[in-house]
Formats: C-alpha cells, sequence, structure tokens
C-alpha cells in the first residue's frame, strides 16, 4: 500500500501511527500533522463550487442555489466560508433570475424591452443559461 500525502502540507514523509476506528492512522514528519486516510466519499466537480460561488455573489441565496445547481445549501456555506467570500452588500436592488435553452435566450436577449433599465449577468448552467437581472425596488 501506497503511503498516502499529508492533506496539510502535502509531505510523503508520513509514517504509521496506529489504527483508530479499523482506519490506518499517520503521522506527518514534516508538520507533525496526525491524520487517517481518506474516506472514500461523493467528491463534487469543481464546476458546481466555482458556479455556486458565482451565484453567490450574485445575490442567490443557498437555498435558492440548492434548488438551482442540485448542491446542499450547507456545502455551499462550507466553500464560501473556506474560501473567505465575502457576502455581497444590500443595495436597492434585488437579483431575480430565469433560466433558458438557447433558442430561449436567443430570443430573450434579441427583445429590446428586456434590456431596459436594469444590468443583467447570463452564465452557463450544463445545457441552460441563466439569466440573472438586477432591477431597482419600486417604492
Amino acid at each position: 500500500m501506497n503511503k498516502p500525502l499529508c492533506p496539510k502540507c502535502n509531505s510523503n514523509h508520513i509514517i504509521k501511527s496506529g489504527v483508530i476506528n479499523n482506519r490506518q492512522r499517520f503521522k506527518c514528519k514534516s508538520c507533525a500533522y496526525y491524520f487517517t486516510v481518506s474516506k472514500l466519499g461523493k467528491r463534487i466537480d469543481d464546476y458546481y463550487v466555482i458556479k455556486s460561488l458565482q451565484l453567490y455573489l450574485e445575490g442567490v441565496s443557498f437555498r435558492e442555489i440548492e434548488r438551482l445547481l442540485g448542491v446542499s445549501h450547507v456545502s455551499v456555506m462550507n466553500w464560501v466560508r473556506k474560501y473567505h467570500i465575502k457576502a455581497p452588500e444590500r443595495y436597492d436592488y434585488r437579483p431575480t433570475y430565469q433560466i433558458f435553452n438557447h433558442t430561449e435566450l436567443t430570443d430573450f436577449v434579441t427583445n429590446p424591452m428586456n434590456l431596459k433599465e436594469s444590468g443583467m449577468l447570463v452564465t452557463e448552467l450544463g445545457d441552460k443559461f441563466m439569466v440573472i437581472k438586477w432591477e431597482r425596488f419600486k417604492h
């Protein structure tokens, strides 16, 4: 069995250090970090991490990102914390979004009425497209 790399410093100076819960424990000789072998879990593709963070920065809520991408809102919160993403400030506008296929997006963008009085961002979501618009609150 190949010894794993240290998850903290990526060193290969690893020694065995006992067994915990029927899993081999290791110690890194470079940074003195103790760890067990990586569990075989579901790894989320980087595409979803990046797309989740983009949507969060555009003002989309954690739960809404969960509904759009199928990724747990807790995972999104953990990524925001992990990558030190600062929450967007609340201004006098709010983001709204619509999801289109290619033909619908073309029709939407070619209609000049859809482009008035709002900012807009188009982002790809798999085989669909999301249009995020910022409309001012009407008091």
